[in-house]
């Protein structure tokens, strides 16, 4: 009797956080439409429910710990295998809402959407009908703003932003618009930089111009009209971003920032540093499609971690990896994707140099590396390249693996990688 009377109480205080977690989601969304809302919250709670049951069982027969939750527009799941405790787990949900809060494209509050909504507002300033007459202001030309100029223009954005909006920003007089942002921002923001540079803009961090064109979920997507795309392309150019120290400066009015093909890795990156911390010595982060491990499992085998069989059940694996303290992420044209009347398909992995989808024969990629961040823009860098050119630049590189997966159903291995292939 005591025996189901704990697991009652361990029932109905996991029964709490669902609801709370509901709550939190809620509120988080409120912008979604209704329908996008009850999906999502289903999901949730479905993810949750499940993991908690089997997560309450596991605890008595292993000791291991699991959370589930829904951050940055995906599910995630961490479970502790070796350390750690329920408050470090409660810890790492609280620091996935903080994340959202600062790398969201489409989250109202956070940091990197306010920059984003400023500089919309700046350049439609600048582009209006009074500002067009006489001299054009523009970035990247010799003219300069005057100190009445930059005043009047501060003072215009300043009437039309948001009353939430709290960014913090300097106009320059080469027209290029400052900020001050966070420690994380700054890091991630010369993380993607660099990517950007190492694959010659074939991964642009400023490609949200482009990005927010498409949208996948939507139930009935449309390719963007091309006159639109062309437009947009005008803006994407991350060698217009300047970066010192935590001020941030956009010298293209109207640029944006998208860090979707990294945020994810650099958090999971970030949750493992925490981890480690706090005594964890075996964990693993799962976060869509980047799953990040943490030491061994408890029995001192490595994690066995299923990679995605193209275009099918998410229980069938195109192979299986077993891995320690490595990260695995992939990306593919079957995560999201759309196919017109005419049957021809659209992906989400866009082109930046063409602001459509990148066309190869490939299906997928997946990369090991120590650290997750790398294999979110190796992935997106060698899914660009192609598999004769992607698995060139891999095997250039020291400690990184690739999988690529061609349309034909084929597996390419870079050097290394077949390492770890379990089955």
């Amino acid at each position: 009797m005591r025996h189901r009377t704990g697991k009652k109480r361990m029932f109905l205080s996991y029964y709490r956080k669902v609801l709370s977690m509901w709550k939190h989601v809620s509120k988080k969304r409120s912008f979604l439409s209704a329908h996008q809302r009850s999906q999502r919250a289903f999901l949730l709670l479905f993810a949750i429910l499940v993991t908690g049951v089997l997560g309450c069982a596991r605890k008595e027969e292993k000791e291991n710990l699991t959370v589930t939750g829904f951050a940055f527009d995906t599910m995630y799941t961490i479970t502790l295998y070796q350390g750690g405790s329920q408050e470090v787990l409660d810890s790492c949900v609280e620091r996935c809402s903080g994340y959202e809060e600062i790398f969201s494209r489409t989250l109202p509050e956070s940091e990197l959407y306010q920059i984003n909504e400023l500089e919309q507002i700046y350049s439609e300033i600048i582009m209006s009908e009074e500002y067009l007459q006489g001299k054009q202001k523009a970035a990247g030309l010799e003219e300069k703003y005057t100190q009445e100029e930059i005043a009047d223009i501060t003072g215009r954005i300043g009437q039309q932003r948001p009353e939430k909006n709290i960014a913090d920003f300097t106009l320059r007089a080469d027209g290029g618009m400052e900020f001050t942002v966070s420690d994380m921002l700054c890091d991630i923001l010369q993380t993607g930089q660099r990517y950007s540079e190492a694959s010659k803009g074939n991964f642009d961090i400023t490609i949200a111009p482009v990005t927010s064109l498409w949208d996948f979920k939507t139930e009935n997507p449309e390719v963007p009209d091309e006159r639109v795309i062309k437009e947009a392309l005008t803006y994407v150019d991350y060698r217009k971003l300047s970066i010192k120290g935590n001020s941030l400066c956009i010298m293209q009015p109207g640029q944006k920032i998208d860090l979707g093909g990294i945020a994810k890795g650099y958090i999971a990156d970030d949750l493992k540093r925490y981890l480690q911390e706090q005594g964890v010595s075996g964990a693993t982060i799962n976060l869509g499609g980047n799953v990040l491990c943490i030491g061994e499992k408890n029995d001192g085998e490595a994690f066995r971690i299923g990679i995605q069989q193209p275009f099918a059940d998410r229980n069938e694996t195109a192979a299986v990896v077993g891995i320690k303290n490595l990260s695995v992420v992939s990306s593919g044209i079957y995560e999201r994707y759309f196919r017109t009347k005419d049957g021809e398909l659209y992906h989400h992995i866009i082109n930046p140099k063409t602001g459509y989808p990148f066309e190869n024969d490939l299906y997928g990629v997946t990369i090991l590396s120590a650290n997750s961040v790398d294999g979110d823009a190796l992935s997106t860098t060698c899914f660009a390249l192609g598999k004769e050119k992607g698995m060139e630049y891999i095997n250039s590189l020291e400690d990184v693996y690739a999988l690529f997966i061609t349309s034909d159903g084929r597996l390419w291995y870079s050097e290394g990688f077949e390492a770890y292939v379990l089955e």
